[in-house]
C-alpha cells in the first residue's frame, strides 16, 4: 500500500517555517509583507479562494489587502487598480484571481502586474526566468509538487517523470521544475497517443488534466510515485482527483489524496512567493 503524501501536514510546516521568518523580517527591518489580492464579479469559487488566502496572511502574519469589484469594472478601471498597487510600497504581492468575467482581457490584466509583484509568476517575464532556471517565483501548484517530493525524501534526478496536461499554470512549468531537478521528463496530452502505456514508463507522475479519476490502476507502475494534481467534483457533490484512488494506492509507492494533497501546498507556496518578494530588495 502506498504511503499517503500529506499536503496539510507539509503546508502546515511550511506555513510555520514562513511565520517565524516574517516575525524575523518585522523585527530586524521593519518590513511586513503584504498580499493583495483583487477578484472581479461574484464566482462562488474564487470567493472561496480568496477567504483561504486571507486566513493564510493573518497565519503567517502578512498584511492582506483584499479588492472585490463587481462584474461590471471596466478593463481601465481594473487597469487603474493595479498600477497603483504596483506603486503600493506596502503591497509586496499582487494576485488577480481568476477567471475573469469575459469582457475583460485577462493577459492585459496580468501584463500589467509588476513582475516583481507577480506572485502567481504567470507573467511572461517571470514564465521566461523558469525556463533558464533563474527565477524569483515559481507558479505556486508546480511549486507546491515539488516541495511535498522534496520533504517526502523523493529522489527525481534520473526517475522518468510523466507529466499529464500542459496548461501554462501547472504542466508547463511542472516539467521544468522536473527538469532542472535532473528528472528525466516526457509532457502528456489530449493528442498523446497510447497515453496509458507512457504514462506506465513513470517513476513519477504526474496527474494534472482536470477529468475526475481518469487514471485507474493500468495507467501506473508498480512502485510509482502519484502526484494528483486534479480537483473535481462528483456527481454527489464530494470531491476527487483524476486518479482513483482507491484503485491506485495499492500499487503506487506514494500518492497524494485529493482533498488534503496538493492543495493545501497551493497557498502555502503563495506565501513563500509573497514573502520573496517582501526580502528581494534586502
Amino acid at each position: 500500500m502506498a504511503q499517503i503524501i500529506d499536503g496539510k501536514v507539509i503546508s502546515a510546516t511550511i506555513r510555520r517555517e514562513i511565520a517565524e521568518k516574517t516575525a524575523e523580517l518585522k523585527e530586524k527591518e521593519g518590513i511586513v509583507p503584504g498580499l493583495a489580492v483583487v477578484i472581479v464579479g461574484e464566482d462562488p469559487a474564487s470567493k472561496v479562494y480568496v477567504r483561504n488566502k486571507h486566513r493564510a496572511c493573518e497565519e503567517v502574519g502578512f498584511a492582506s489587502f483584499a479588492y472585490e469589484l463587481p462584474e461590471t469594472t471596466k478593463e481601465k478601471e481594473l487597469l487603474s487598480l493595479i498600477r497603483k498597487l504596483n506603486k503600493d510600497k506596502n503591497v509586496h504581492g499582487i494576485l488577480v484571481q481568476l477567471p475573469l468575467p469575459r469582457h475583460l482581457d485577462e493577459e492585459k490584466i496580468l501584463l500589467a502586474i509588476d513582475p516583481a509583484k507577480d506572485v502567481d509568476a504567470f507573467h511572461p517575464y517571470n514564465v521566461g526566468k523558469i525556463m533558464i532556471g533563474n527565477y524569483d517565483f515559481l507558479p505556486c501548484t508546480p511549486a507546491g509538487v515539488m516541495e511535498l517530493l522534496r520533504r517526502s525524501n523523493i529522489e527525481i534526478s534520473g526517475k522518468e517523470c510523466v507529466v499529464v496536461g500542459r496548461s501554462n499554470i501547472v504542466g508547463k512549468p511542472q516539467a521544468m521544475l522536473l527538469l532542472q531537478a535532473n528528472g528525466t521528463v516526457t509532457v502528456c496530452h489530449s493528442r498523446t497517443k497510447d497515453l496509458r502505456a507512457v504514462c506506465r514508463r513513470a517513476d513519477i507522475l504526474i496527474a494534472a488534466i482536470g477529468k475526475a479519476e481518469f487514471f485507474d490502476a493500468s495507467y501506473v507502475k508498480e512502485g510509482a510515485v502519484v502526484i494528483d494534481v486534479g480537483i473535481n467534483r462528483r456527481a454527489d457533490g464530494t470531491l476527487c482527483g483524476d486518479v482513483k484512488f482507491d484503485e491506485v494506492a495499492p500499487i503506487a509507492s506514494h500518492i497524494t489524496p485529493v482533498p488534503g494533497g496538493v492543495g493545501p501546498m497551493t497557498i502555502a507556496m503563495l506565501m513563500q512567493n509573497t514573502l520573496t518578494a517582501a526580502t528581494a530588495k534586502l
